[in-house]
């Protein structure tokens, strides 16, 4: 009976140890199953183009893969954040299994598809991020069951449909981004219950209707970011009570207020940044704004504001102030009293008053605001007398633009001080005077403006000591002279020298050659000989008298006779021709210019070729812009002519010969793909200026003497330009498409099918007519012409009329090849540009492809 305590207490550790073990391998089960969730995941990437999945592999457990992060009591993912490497794939469902999951960053990124509905079981998810990928569909209702969600960011995607009202039962949230999307309908009445919330941004989305009085019930709210929407009705009332508010944001859309209420501002002393510009408000701007004394950013712009504007001295520290676009002032003298008010404002950087009904005299207190203005703007109203001298205080101006107003008298020379000064626009006044010498001081000039004024006098040579100078406008005026060798001689032009309609003489000065990167030059409306009827001039080698007549269907020209019609575009015709200086054959592009976008097509493919230079990109000899003998424009571009004509030929013809048949075998098609990849990845990346080329197809793909091919025809290209170095579109192509139907031509190459056969239709195209049959069915779509095949000669009599060809087995690194093709053709043209593979990426692929086709025995 002694022993009996020592054997309960025996029996009861033995107990503990098998709960113990059982626990253990409980959580070692669910530890496995984070494991094949993660593995799941990477299968669902098909592309990471900086190996960042590199880790993920046997070899290292995977708490330790590159973007896990696990608890470290029972080894559960915790974290997976892979933000911003340009992953390519799909969300799998599988990372609903992951449990404990608590931080899930996958934004910036290529991933496709809906959002998986197994995310919704995540109950331990605090922070939700897929923002700025390719994502489409709904917003799944199953995540309002992440109760514990605090940050929830689904911008810069494709979304569709509604705000789910169920998300108004996340009470912990307290950002809420859905921004960039393409969301319809009302903001959930449920949302405004969220008193957690801090951050509620919905802009640019397609979304209506008001904002109610229970809005104030976001006691915590910061930030509220409705613009570019179709928001109307007014604000409510309540709004302007709530004082946490920093940032008002509901540009762009419906808004149509009376008048503000007067005691909007006094309420938000917090306020940081109000901007509520391009909206349909009317009224006047309330006195009480001056009480918002925490004010930064103040931005109204593009509004129906009237009236003067109060006082605003008390917004100490405001950086910003944009009136512009709106129907203030009233041409009384004493519209611009209030600048007087500014200067209290010592962080005052930007001033925009533009596009107003201000008038009255600029006065010297102009000079009085913060010595930091960097960007003052009055263009546009009705400002009268001379332009203060004392402008010249403003030693960090950078934009300076006073046009469309009624100035009088001379250019200040104190303007020669503004030596950080980019733009300067005073075009559209009635300044006279000469150009004073003093402008040479501002070598930082991107652009002058000061056309449509009384100036006289001859031009001055300073313009070519600056060295970044891309546009020069000094058109009518009354200039005189001869055009300065300084501004022929300055190769940053390359948008606009325009100098006409002024009193310009003289020849036309021989370096007048060297502005073969300008995008206008118009010296029209003056005296001067030479070239003078070319108005928009890139190449100058060629005028019309070196292309003589019409150019009929058995065209003639004068130097360069036109022998036969080679080939059709979508603004005119090419022909064959031949220099007989140079006793060489050449392409002769003529240009419609009856059809509509004609002339627009020969501006766009100039600028498109003018500083390129690839041995893959057809090679433009020349160009003549002139008049024909009719007096008719006549515009046309001069290229190396291609012996071999276009690829389409090639694919297409059904005009082959017994003795000449055009076939491409498997080699000669991978090596006209490889030259095609090599021009793009140098339009696209290579260049100080990147090309889209816009309408890529077999016609445009020209092959030489070798079979070398040639990216032609860019008509439609698409400049892209560098701010901040982040791509912009040019304006110069917006809205022009290419030929309809038509993609990247790696699956017309690898099946021998046009984009625009018959047999797509009903919603189907060549890409899912590729992918349907990946990857078993490859081999079937194949273009025969790329199966090898042996012709047999029966032996009977009776049968020696019969050829038997019988198909040859393809090489194992031949298919590996046309698999490796297909699918860089269907990662080529996937309907979102943001889906498809990039050109550093197509290059990098081809080269690896190049290593297993060329390792044929």
């Amino acid at each position: 009976m002694a022993f009996a305590p020592i054997s309960i207490l025996i029996f009861y550790v033995a107990l503990l140890w098998l709960q113990h073990m059982r626990v253990s391998s409980a959580l070692s089960r669910n530890n496995e199953s984070d494991h094949l969730a993660l593995l799941k995941f990477h299968e669902s990437i098909s592309n990471d183009p900086h190996q960042i999945l590199s880790s993920w592999n046997a070899s290292n457990h995977f708490c330790n893969w590159h973007g896990v992060t696990c608890s470290h009591k029972h080894q559960r993912v915790t974290e997976l954040k892979l933000q911003g490497y340009g992953l390519r794939g799909t969300v799998s469902p599988h990372v609903g299994n992951l449990s404990f999951l608590r931080n899930l960053g996958l934004g910036s990124n290529y991933f496709h598809g809906e959002i998986p509905a197994e995310l919704g079981r995540l109950f331990r998810l605090k922070n939700l991020s897929l923002w700025d990928n390719a994502l489409t569909g709904e917003i799944p209702i199953n995540l309002t069951s992440c109760i514990e969600l605090r940050y929830l960011r689904l911008s810069e995607n494709g979304f569709i449909g509604i705000i789910p009202n169920g998300l108004g039962s996340l009470r912990k949230l307290e950002m809420l981004h859905l921004d960039s999307n393409n969301l319809t309908g009302y903001i959930p009445a449920s949302i405004w219950n969220l008193s957690s919330l801090k951050v509620l941004s919905v802009g640019y989305n397609n979304l209506e209707g008001s904002i109610p009085e229970e809005i104030n019930q976001l006691e915590n709210l910061i930030i509220l970011a409705i613009h570019a929407n179709k928001f109307s009705g007014a604000f409510p009332s309540s709004l302007y009570n709530m004082s946490s508010l920093t940032i008002i944001s509901a540009a762009n859309n419906q808004l149509n207020v009376t008048q503000l209420p007067h005691n909007m501002f006094s309420t938000l002393f917090n306020l940081q940044q109000f901007g509520i510009a391009g909206n349909q408000i009317a009224g006047f701007i309330p006195t009480s704004i001056s009480n918002a004394s925490s004010l930064q950013l103040f931005d109204i712009g593009g509004n129906y504001f009237v009236g003067k504007v109060p006082s605003l001295g008390n917004l100490k520290d405001l950086s910003l102030l944009d009136l512009e676009l709106n129907n203030l002032g009233g041409s009384s003298n004493s519209d611009l009293d209030f600048i007087t008010s500014l200067e209290n404002c010592s962080q005052l950087e930007i001033l925009s008053l533009a596009s107003n009904n201000f008038g009255g005299i600029l006065h010297n207190s102009i000079a009085n605001l913060s010595t930091q203005l960097m960007y003052l703007y009055l263009g546009g109203n009705q400002l009268h007398g001379a332009i203060p001298a004392s402008l010249g205080k403003y030693l960090n101006l950078i934009g300076l633009s006073l046009e469309s107003n009624k100035f009088i008298g001379t250019i200040p020379t104190s303007f020669g001080k503004f030596h950080k000064l980019q733009i300067l626009v005073l075009q559209g006044n009635q300044l006279s005077g000469e150009i004073p010498t003093c402008l040479g001081n501002l070598s930082q000039l991107v652009e002058i403006r000061i056309s449509e004024n009384k100036l006289q006098g001859k031009i001055p040579p300073i313009f070519g000591k600056m060295k970044h100078l891309s546009s020069l406008d000094l058109s009518k005026n009354n200039l005189s002279g001869v055009i300065p060798l300084q501004i022929l001689s300055l190769s940053s032009l390359s948008k606009l020298l325009n100098l006409s309609h002024n009193s310009l003489n003289g020849s036309l000065p021989i370096e007048i050659g060297t502005l073969k990167a300008l995008g206008t030059f118009d010296i029209s409306e003056n005296d001067l000989s030479g070239l003078q009827n070319i108005s928009v001039l890139e190449y100058v080698n060629v005028s019309f008298n070196m292309l003589d007549g019409e150019v009929p269907k058995e065209g003639v020209f004068k130097n360069a006779s036109a022998i036969s019609v080679v080939g059709y575009g979508s603004f005119g015709s090419v022909y064959r021709g031949r220099i007989e200086s140079e006793d060489k054959f050449v392409a002769i592009k003529v240009l419609n210019l009856q059809k509509k976008g004609g002339g627009k097509s020969f501006d766009f493919e100039c600028n498109a070729l003018k500083n390129i230079r690839h041995r893959n990109l057809v090679k433009i000899l020349t160009c003549c812009s002139s008049i024909d003998y009719k007096g008719q424009e006549f515009k046309a571009l001069v290229f190396e002519y291609m012996s071999n004509g276009s690829l389409d030929e090639w694919l297409h013809s059904l005009a082959e010969s017994v003795d000449q048949p055009r076939t491409l075998d498997l080699d000669r098609r991978f090596n006209i793909l490889y030259d095609v990849a090599s021009a793009l990845h140098y339009l696209h990346c290579e260049c100080e200026q990147p090309i889209v080329h816009c309408d890529l197809k077999p016609r445009n793909i020209l092959l030489d003497d070798d079979m070398v091919a040639h990216v032609s025809d860019f008509g439609l290209a698409r400049l892209l330009s560098t701010f901040n170095g982040v791509p912009q579109k040019q304006s110069s192509t917006t809205g022009i498409k290419g030929t309809i139907g038509y993609a990247p031509p790696v699956l017309e190459m690898l099946t021998g099918r046009r984009p625009t056969d018959d047999i797509f239709k009903d919603g189907h195209d060549l890409h899912s007519y590729v992918r349907t049959a990946c990857p078993n069915k490859l081999l079937e779509i194949v273009d025969s012409a790329l199966l090898r095949k042996q012709t047999q000669q029966p032996s009977t009599a009776v049968a020696k009329e019969i050829i038997m060809e019988e198909l040859i087995p393809m090489h194992p690194n031949e298919e590996k090849a046309i698999f490796s093709l297909f699918g860089i053709g269907l990662a080529c043209s996937m309907e979102s540009p943001k889906e498809r593979l990039n050109m550093m990426d197509v290059t990098r692929e081809l080269n690896q492809i190049t290593k297993v086709f060329h390792s044929r025995q």
